[in-house]
């Protein structure tokens, strides 16, 4: 499918409604996709086949000095992803920290096991009966 003859013309036509603050059909981000869809054209056509005209718009956004949604949404999700890390670094650190305590309490738990069945193995089969004295009768007084 080729395109649209009329295509580069719409897309500037749509740059320019967007930069100007006037969309038409787009919800006017300072997107691609936001420009693919003022303009009436793929997003792909911005994509593959004018890369010129993507890299314009861009350029003009980036001289406005205005960030687009995409890449502020992007810099607040990278900004709290660091911190996350940093506290599952944190974590980490404080777990590989407990490991040889938790390895020495095994082992200590583990021979106090061993004992407690060596013990309870040796006294099967020893049982001591209790006898008991013979009762005292009056006539043994």
């Amino acid at each position: 499918m080729s395109p649209a003859l009329d295509e580069r013309d719409r897309i500037r036509a749509a740059m320019d409604r967007i930069l100007s603050g006037k969309p038409e059909h787009s919800n006017g981000a300072l997107t691609i996709v936001a420009l693919a869809q003022e303009a009436g054209v793929p997003r792909n056509a911005l994509t593959q086949r004018h890369l010129d005209l993507k890299n314009e718009f861009y350029d003009h956004v980036h001289q406005r000095g205005a960030m687009n949604d995409t890449e502020a949404r992007l810099r607040a999700t990278i900004t709290k992803l660091k911190k996350t890390i940093g506290n599952k670094n944190k974590e980490l650190e404080q777990l590989r920290a407990d490991i040889p305590a938790l390895v020495r309490t095994v082992n200590q738990l583990t021979l106090e096991n061993q004992q407690l069945r060596r013990a309870l193995q040796g006294s099967q089969g020893k049982v001591v009966p209790f006898v008991r004295p013979p009762r005292a009768t009056l006539r043994d007084r």
